[in-house]
């Protein structure tokens, strides 16, 4: 049995005491949660305290009559326990965690995969920046949140599918080929003035470059060059954001370019669906969308008098792309300037024959790099600002995505580089990467020692003490932090779960000698320590960080 099962077993013995009791009503929620200090249990209930209006009776007084009548047999409950000022704390039977041990060391990486997706088809979108330059720090933060909660999604059980919005239509793009065209006639000795909102980037020179060396000068009165610099300064661009993506551990299903849209019509047959649906309305020669009648503050301009689209329009006829892909669920996530697009794109995609709900929208929030104490605003390299490139090469992929994993997506963030390159316990990825090479340093000194770490134990006789079940609990509690991590959008949630995995570790090991003369006590606790080496390898892999056998 799963733990996720045996709660939900608890939960109706629960119910069961209460109505025996004359307590329970329709709605009342019954609530376990794991206790922090273990010696209140492996599970806490607050029930006591919901009923005790109810009841008019004190919390303590009703959880010593709930504690009287619950039937532990059913529920591998060992002992259960009132505790002031009304809390119950249950405590379960030790043969049922320790099967929790089997249950990882013969699943390996497999352990932990849920169904609670149920083949939902899911499309996250992430980073979507446009090909104009390198990707900053912000657009780091976006890459690392999108692929940890894709990883997060598909182990718990969905059908995910990563996507990249390529941006390569529109002006900002033509102003990119102009950027590059100049660029490169400046290499050709012809000096040309930059297009008025041209781009600066050191990726702009060095793109043009690459086309001086391949190609001479034969686009300095080529009436093809605009064209040609468009097309494949684009795609040079693309193709060091995507190196840029991929050595960050970042990679995509799809690319979706946004240029295909037009070449395909769909923006135009968008339109003339919400038009033809009676979405729209006319007003001083624009065409509105109503999408104040869905909950926006306001209606929104999709064509605007002078006959161009306004920036939304093309989205609405991305989102509308995705469901006739097929997919159930939709996640964007999108920069800290984007709030006020939310209730318009929702509002639209109802229109367009997505339900209500379907569209998921996460902001990320501003990253502040520190270093000495202090703020650091510009690349030491470029001058210009920080990027996904400068903090690969200057502090690692490892510390970037677990710092960036740590905390809330919608919360400011301040990334400490002196801290992310420290090789100790400071470090928190540090902290947790060693646990996981220490494991593996003991293994091989079991090894060397003789004993045969491939016919491990399933059985358990001398795993008692405390610190030995506070390790065990927290790998019974994988799957709860995976699923809750999921539920919520919300990486973090594992990588706290990590730290306290790693702490339970290094705590069980400081206090207790694995490798002994007792052959039975070593090898319980190698099938432990192996347990616990799975679920930091898995945990690690959902937030992209690496596991190594040695530090």
């Amino acid at each position: 049995m799963k733990l996720q099962e045996l709660k939900l077993k608890i939960k109706d013995e629960f119910k069961n005491t209460l109505i025996e009791l004359g307590y329970f009503e329709e709605g009342l929620q019954i609530e376990l949660e794991s206790p922090k200090d273990k010696s209140n249990g492996d599970y806490s209930s607050n029930i006591a305290m919901k009923l005790a209006r109810i009841a008019r009776k004190a919390p303590f007084k009703i959880a010593e009559e709930i504690v009287d009548k619950f039937d532990k047999t059913e529920v591998f409950v060992s002992e259960i326990k009132v505790a002031n000022p009304g809390f119950i704390n249950i405590y379960l039977d030790k043969a049922f965690l320790t099967e929790i041990i089997n249950d990882i060391n013969s699943q390996g990486e497999e352990y932990g995969t849920l169904d609670l997706g149920k083949g939902e088809r899911l499309n996250i979108e992430y980073v979507s920046v446009n090909p104009t330059g390198s990707l900053h720090i912000g657009h780091a933060r976006g890459a690392s949140a999108g692929d940890s909660l894709s990883r997060i999604m598909k182990k718990a059980g969905y059908d995910v599918t990563r996507e990249y919005y390529v941006n390569d239509a529109g002006n900002q793009i033509n102003n990119l080929a102009l950027s590059i065209q100049a660029r490169y006639l400046e290499i050709c000795g012809i000096p040309t003035e930059m297009p008025k909102d041209g781009y600066h980037g050191p990726e702009i020179i060095e793109s043009a470059k690459r086309f001086f060396d391949e190609f001479g000068t034969k686009f300095v009165n080529n009436e093809n060059a605009f064209e040609f610099f468009k097309e494949n300064g684009v795609q040079n661009l693309l193709n060091e954001l995507i190196k840029d993506l991929k050595d960050f551990g970042v990679e995509f299903d799809v690319w979706f370019s946004e240029k295909t849209l037009y070449e395909n019509n769909l923006v135009a047959k968008t339109v003339e669906f919400l038009k033809e649906n009676n979405f729209t309305y006319e007003f001083e020669g624009a065409l509105w969308l109503k999408t104040s009648k869905y909950n926006d503050e306001k209606d929104r301009v999709i064509v605007k008098s002078d006959g161009t689209y306004t920036y939304v329009t093309p989205d609405i006829a991305y989102h509308k792309n995705k469901l006739e892909r097929g997919f159930t669920m939709l996640i964007d996530i999108l920069g800290g300037d984007h709030h006020g697009y939310i209730d318009r794109i929702t509002a639209a995609l109802e229109m367009v024959g997505g339900k209500s709900g379907i569209l998921e929208i996460e902001i990320l929030q501003m990253v502040k790099v520190l270093q000495n104490g202090e703020e650091v605003k510009m690349s030491k390299r470029s001058g210009k600002a920080i990027t996904l490139r400068d903090l690969i090469d200057e502090v690692g992929v490892d510390p970037i995505r677990y710092f960036f994993a740590m905390r809330s997506l919608n919360t400011h963030m301040d990334l400490d580089l002196d801290l992310a390159l420290k090789q100790t316990n400071e470090n928190p990825v540090y902290y947790v990467q060693y646990a996981h090479a220490r494991i593996n340093s003991i293994f091989n000194t079991a090894k060397l020692k003789g004993f045969n770490v491939d016919d491990l134990p399933t059985t358990f006789t001398t795993l008692s003490s405390d610190k030995a079940f506070e390790l065990i609990s927290l790998l019974a509690n994988f799957e709860d932090a995976l699923r809750q991590s999921a539920i919520q959008r919300a990486p973090h949630k594992v990588t706290n779960y990590i730290n306290s995995l790693a702490s339970a570790f290094h705590s069980f090991y400081n206090d207790e000698q694995v490798i002994t003369a007792d052959h039975t006590n070593t090898m319980e606790r190698l099938a432990l320590l192996k347990a616990t080496k799975n679920i930091l390898k898995i945990a690690l892999n959902l937030v992209g960080v690496s596991a190594p056998n040695k530090m």
